[in-house]
């Protein structure tokens, strides 16, 4: 089940997150900045988030209504990204729960609320490393830019994809 996240929410958020992190940027992230990924920051970071009035966060949950997955977006930074709307900040799925169509779920919830604020066309950023590229380019996402990104001592590739139109 999808729903909108509340901020009892942000604890469990917070583990996928982390487990998501540690799981995903394996190998492409130093192994030092992963094992220092702290779930109690990381609530607190969810917290805030969610309690923001600008940003969109929407959680998948399991017939245990344990949080599974997640996404989250918002506006497009102020002067980036010139035609695009919203942004997805971020969508996780535990990895055992990976390929049974959540991540579609998730993001398409999310378009949703992006197109009841108005919003219709988006932008997601991600390493170039992150197997999840494809997910994007599946969901019909077109890769609009490229940039670097230091994160920790590593100098990555972030690929920006975007959907001119997420009406369709």
């Amino acid at each position: 089940m999808i729903r909108k996240a509340t901020v009892a929410d942000a604890e469990g958020i917070a583990r996928v997150h982390v487990d998501c992190w540690r799981t995903t940027y394996k190998d492409i992230i130093s192994e030092k900045f992963l094992t220092n990924l702290s779930y109690e920051q990381r609530t607190k970071l969810w917290v805030n988030n969610i309690s923001r009035k600008n940003d969109s966060v929407f959680v998948a949950v399991n017939d245990d209504e344990k949080i599974i997955g997640f996404t989250s977006g918002g506006n497009v930074k102020l002067g980036e990204y010139q035609g695009y709307d919203g942004d997805v900040t971020s969508i996780y799925i535990l990895k055992k729960f990976q390929g049974l169509g959540i991540g579609k779920k998730l993001l398409k919830r999310l378009f949703t609320e992006f197109e009841s604020l108005n919003f219709h066309s988006v932008i997601v950023k991600v390493l170039e490393e992150n197997k999840s590229c494809h997910f994007y380019e599946a969901m019909g996402a077109e890769i609009i830019d490229s940039t670097s990104i230091k994160m920790a001592d590593d100098n990555l590739k972030l690929l920006v994809y975007g959907w001119e139109d997420i009406s369709t």
